[in-house]
């Protein structure tokens, strides 16, 4: 099955006549644009677009493609509309909560084209820990968050919540960038074990599981500064007095003092995911913006909104 957002790529490079234009019109990068368009070439096994003196111009393929998908694409919003309409979601409000680095990255565009499609409910957003907004989302103080789970333990934040995995988000090494490892082509845990850690508050998720992860490698980590901010986390680094696993999500701006290196075989990861309250009593607007930030992890995935490490 072709896939909308690329089919929209397509059909606004063709419009724009070049990929930098598409890609500022579509608000991604270049690079995003490329992509795919190359894996919709893929997909229908025929170039789509060529490019020449004039810039790009479509193929008799993708002249054909563009003319099909820009019905699609109407009647797709005919049909948002019409379903908007029938579950009510041209009022009423709209409760969410998220933890900061997914506040930080997903939740913008989130939000923003929410408002956009239905500018008469009323949206507000929080900010918290899983620990602390799971609870809030069980009682009823918000209609959706967005939690993370660490894999292979009890403490499940979204136990006893719907939820609908987003993303997997891995935790890669921050080193100060004249750090002896920072030039060694595979990096494992193990290859710190010597070395000082900075990571979030020793009772936090994040810091248990970089301790389970550190004990799994056979060391336990030498912590000798706590930050719940991983800004501060990365200027601690970048200071030079300590190595820490920071996940990709907060990682949106990295210090120009650090490099970010991935892990050999696999870093260790998290599971984001979008909560509501179980059973028939999710909000119109909470189904909506699940299907809003189902479409923005995946664009986060793909490249298309720009990501670090």
């Amino acid at each position: 099955m072709l896939n909308l957002v690329r089919l929209k790529v397509l059909s606004e490079v063709i419009a724009r006549g070049s990929f930098s234009a598409a890609a500022e019109s579509l608000s991604y990068t270049q690079s995003a644009i490329s992509q795919a368009v190359a894996r919709l070439e893929s997909e229908t096994g025929a170039t789509l677009v060529v490019r020449d003196r004039k810039g790009v111009r479509p193929t008799a393929a993708g002249a054909t493609l563009v003319e099909h998908a820009e019905g699609i694409f109407a009647q797709v919003e005919a049909a948002e509309a019409e379903l908007a309409a029938v579950l009510g979601v041209r009022g009423g409000r709209l409760r969410v909560a998220s933890f900061p680095s997914a506040g930080a990255t997903l939740m913008p565009l989130a939000v923003a084209t929410f408002r956009e499609r239905h500018p008469d409910v009323a949206l507000t957003l929080a900010e918290g820990e899983p620990e602390e907004i799971a609870p809030r989302l069980r009682s009823g103080e918000f209609d959706l968050a967005l939690l993370f789970e660490f894999p292979g333990v009890r403490e499940r934040p979204g136990a006893g919540l719907r939820s609908v995995t987003l993303l997997e988000d891995p935790m890669h090494v921050a080193l100060p960038s004249d750090h002896e490892l920072a030039a060694k082509p595979a990096l494992t845990l193990a290859d710190l074990r010597d070395q000082e850690w900075v990571q979030t508050s020793a009772s936090s998720p994040c810091a248990r599981h970089v301790v389970r992860s550190c004990l799994a490698a056979g060391f336990e980590p030498h912590v000798t500064f706590e930050s719940d901010d991983y800004e501060t986390v990365q200027g601690l680094v970048a200071a030079g007095v300590g190595v820490a696993l920071i996940p990709r999500l907060a990682l949106s701006r990295v210090h120009r003092g650090i490099v970010v290196r991935a892990l050999a075989p696999a870093s260790p990861e998290r599971k984001v995911v979008a909560a509501t309250l179980g059973g028939p009593g999710v909000a119109p607007a909470a189904k909506t913006m699940l299907r809003i930030l189902t479409d923005v992890a995946v664009r986060y995935v793909d490249g298309s909104i720009s990501r670090a490490a």
